[in-house]
């Protein structure tokens, strides 16, 4: 994986941290990410997230949630869009995640929506990540 994709090394930050049970993850900062951050936040996989200053730049930090006896509230998070291979769906074609259980982040006109809500609002998009 190339770490010229910012997406996928967020992604890859937040599974690593996870997997590690640490209870925050810092990143450089971007809109779109701040934009899954704030999807993340309201599906119930994070317990926040707030922007500071760095030294080169902004910096994003994601707490990170446990269960009560430290079970990971992520399983699995995996980028599907790549900049080499964009992957599209239409608003009939929206994906389910494990048939539901999990979230799939689409990017629309809208702006960064998860895959029920474009189904509401009748929208398609960039297929971002799916998180189980």
């Amino acid at each position: 994986m190339s770490m010229t994709d910012p997406i996928a090394d967020m992604l890859t930050r937040i599974r690593n941290a996870n997997q590690a049970n640490h209870t925050e993850v810092e990143m450089p900062a971007s809109r779109m990410k701040a934009g899954i951050a704030k999807l993340l936040l309201e599906q119930g996989y994070i317990s926040g997230f707030e922007s500071k200053a760095g030294e080169h730049g902004e910096l994003l930090v994601i707490g990170l949630k446990y269960g009560r006896n430290r079970e990971r509230v992520i399983s699995g998070i995996k980028r599907v869009s790549k900049p080499g291979r964009r992957i599209y769906a239409r608003k009939d074609r929206l994906p389910k995640v494990l048939g539901g259980l999990g979230t799939a982040i689409i990017s629309t006109s809208r702006g960064l929506v998860t895959s029920v809500e474009a189904q509401r609002l009748g929208l398609g998009g960039e297929v971002i990540c799916f998180i189980w």
